[in-house]
């Protein structure tokens, strides 16, 4: 059972949140299907009958000294056809859905094990970017490390996105990527709850 502090205007409590066991394996797995899930695969080529070239023959078969050849969409001429190129495809795959909450849950849990996760209740920010900078230094973030913000507090995020460290995010949209590639999570800590008492129902 993992104990997370709660800090900012309604902190001075502490969340008891049920996290997992780190797991590489799944972590790798929901990544890569989020990586995957997020290529527009849009690259496309010419196949021989796609391209604008003339079906005759190119000269005569027997007698001028060359290869024979009979068309110029072949893939061996400039201009002809791409053979096996890419064409639009989904690089999408399924993921079952309890793998994906296992691996946001194991990317919480990674956090806070190596005590970078956050909890806030109440930022007490008026959106502008001063203030949030002011907040984060007397919360021991100073910008030496990537912190993501994951808050449904307009005015903590309208007052963090113009700061280059820092990446801001609402609570519907929170994922294990952007979690794993950020040094530090700063969290509602209503929405750890939330996760808990999810979690004590579905036990």
């Amino acid at each position: 059972m993992a104990q997370i502090n709660v800090i900012g205007q309604n902190g001075g409590r502490q969340i008891d949140l049920e996290l997992p066991e780190v797991n590489v394996g799944v972590l790798h797995d929901v990544v890569t299907w989020q990586l995957a899930s997020r290529r527009r695969g849009t690259a496309s080529t010419k196949t021989r009958a796609q391209v604008a070239r003339t079906g005759k023959k190119m000269f005569a078969q027997k007698g001028t000294g060359n290869a024979r050849h009979g068309d110029r969409t072949v893939p061996t001429f400039v201009g002809g056809g791409v053979a096996f190129g890419p064409k639009p495809r989904s690089y999408g795959f399924t993921l079952p859905r309890k793998v994906r909450q296992l691996g946001l849950a194991m990317a919480l849990a990674d956090r806070q094990q190596t005590g970078k996760l956050i909890a806030v209740d109440g930022f007490g920010l008026d959106g502008k970017t001063k203030g949030f900078v002011a907040w984060a230094a007397q919360n021991g973030m100073d910008g030496t490390e990537k912190v993501l913000i994951v808050t449904d507090d307009v005015q903590a995020r309208q007052a963090a996105r113009n700061v280059p460290w820092v990446s801001v995010l609402p609570v519907a949209g929170i994922n294990a990527y952007d979690i794993l590639r950020h040094d530090r999570l700063v969290i509602d800590a209503a929405a750890l709850e939330v996760a808990d008492e999810e979690g004590e129902a579905q036990a």
